[in-house]
Parts: C-alpha cells; structure tokens; sequence
C-alpha cells in the first residue's frame, strides 16, 4: 500500500494524517504550531514529523497546506502576516524534497480547504465555485472546474483585503468583527465573548448578539455579492468554525445575498456550508498534491 503524509499548518495548530493512495485517512493527529517560535521551527517540527512517519511506512510523498501565501510552484512561503514570524521565504519543498528524497507539494490553507469541497465535498458538481472561510479572518479561493484560480502571482481570491464602503471586508464581516461588535455593544471586554457564546445568547434573544450577527451578516452579503458580480458562480461555499451555525445563518445569508444582487444572479447561485471542516486542509492539500505531481510529470 502507498502511503502519504499530509499537513495542514495554522496559526493554532498543525494537523496531521495519513492517508492512502485513495484519499482515505488512517489516522489523525494534531498539535501546537508554536507560531511565535517562526518559519524556521515550523519547518523543523514538519521535518521531524516526516521522519517519525518515514520510520513507520516509507512516505511516497508529503502533501501540506499552510497560512499565508503560498507559491505552489516553488514550493515556498512568499508572504506572511505577523502571526508566524520569519515565514516568508520558507521553502517546504526543496527542504524536504532534498532531505528526505521524497516529493512535497504546498499550496495555501484555503485553496486546499476549497478544493477540498470541489473534489468530494459540497461542491464536487459545481463548475464555478467560491469558497470563503470565516474565522479570525476571511479567505478566499476560487475553483474553476475543479482546480485553484491562482492568478498571475498566486494571489487570486485574497479577499479578506476587499474594501467595502467602512473598511476591508474581514474587519466588517469576520468572526473578529463579530466579537469586536458585540463587545462595543455591551461594553463589555472582547476576551469575555467568542463566536460559540454570541450565538448561544442571539438564540435566548439577547438583543445586541442578534444585532450584532445581522450586521455582520449584512457586510458578508455584500462582499458576497461583490464577488459574485465579478465571478458568476454557480455555488458559494461557506467554511470557518461560526458556520457550524447553519441554521442560524443560512436563512440569513440568502437574505443579505438577494438584497444585494441582481435576481437573475440570485436565482442560479446556490449557497452552501463546508463539509470537510476540520480535515478540509488536510485532504485538500493531498488533492492538490496528486494535481500538482500530475502537472510536472506533463511538463
């Protein structure tokens, strides 16, 4: 049996699986990133991971999905934020491709959170399908028949940085945002509210919690709508730990959606919640790594 390691790097956590040749997981794990620490020791610790599995099963290759911007070419951080120092310029794949003899493919978290869903989640029939993930932040990525639009440098879909008319749309339309709003609302810290708490209260009928989502809400209807303007899905995914709440949000969203778009765009738009959550990373990034070794053995 051919076995692969994939590895799913975040600003909290690094997961971790292996999986067969069919896409199948054997097994599961995760464990601190250690951010603070930077680009360098996160290379380390994937290294060590690999060399742990390598004693075990010989890998047939390493598969991993990262924050920031990816060049999935070269194999290489090209861009971070703050949250991992010292990322940029990591290069995963001569790294390992040159230790362990193995390859190694890297794309971006929610690339391979997207492709996740368009292979085998709740966008596998779609043609044109974006998918954003809600959390700290907001990410984007578009799938065009099952493959990432990348853009000229590798940074299509960077859509957290979109300008609405009050700021960019992840300081509007985050979960981030959410909490600074209620927070402001209740005048009350941010550190005592999270996105598990706002809803428990909207659902009591607190109502600055249930102002505070309908505003949010709003903003992402019309980032949502923007985007929708430019690439004429046919389906948007939505991901990120506050869409667990699908049945708060759904009727929501489709509201927000037909209050800022034209209805011969509202009617062929199909709006979905992710299905892969938690193992999206890591089972996008094996998919783009057998559409990325596919690719250099053509060329």
């Amino acid at each position: 049996m051919t076995y692969y390691l994939s590895i799913d790097i975040g600003g909290t956590a690094i997961k971790y699986g292996l999986l067969t040749e069919t896409g199948t997981f054997i097994e599961k794990h995760e464990m601190a990133t250690e951010a603070y620490k930077g680009g360098p020791a996160i290379l380390e610790k994937v290294k060590d991971l690999i060399k742990q599995y390598q004693e075990k099963n010989p890998l047939s290759g390493v598969a991993i999905s990262s924050a920031g911007m990816v060049d999935p070419d070269k194999g290489e951080i090209f861009y971070s934020g703050p949250q991992i120092p010292n990322y940029a310029g990591t290069s995963f794949k001569s790294e390992i491709e040159d230790y362990f003899h193995i390859p190694c493919e890297i794309e971006n978290d929610v690339n391979c959170a997207g492709l996740a869903e368009a292979i085998s989640g709740n966008a596998k029939d779609s043609k044109v399908a974006l998918c954003l993930t809600i959390g700290t932040g907001i990410g984007g990525c578009l799938l065009l028949d099952k493959h990432i639009f990348s853009g000229v440098g590798n940074s299509a879909c960077e859509v957290g940085y979109m300008h609405l008319g009050k700021g960019s749309f992840q300081d509007l339309a985050s979960t981030t945002a959410l909490i600074k709003d209620v927070a402001k609302r209740k005048n009350e810290s941010e550190e005592s509210w999270n996105g598990r708490r706002i809803f428990e209260e909207a659902k009591k009928g607190d109502q600055h919690c249930i102002a505070a989502i309908q505003q949010m809400v709003d903003f992402l209807g019309q980032g949502l709508a923007n985007m929708a303007y430019v690439t004429n899905p046919d389906l948007i995914v939505l991901g990120g730990g506050i869409m667990a709440q699908e049945d708060y949000l759904a009727p929501l969203i489709k509201k927000a959606l037909k209050k800022y778009l034209v209805s011969s765009l509202f009617e062929v738009l199909d709006v979905r919640f992710a299905q892969h959550k938690n193992d999206a990373g890591m089972l996008g990034a094996y998919y783009h790594f057998c559409q990325k070794q596919k690719e250099r053995t053509l060329a």
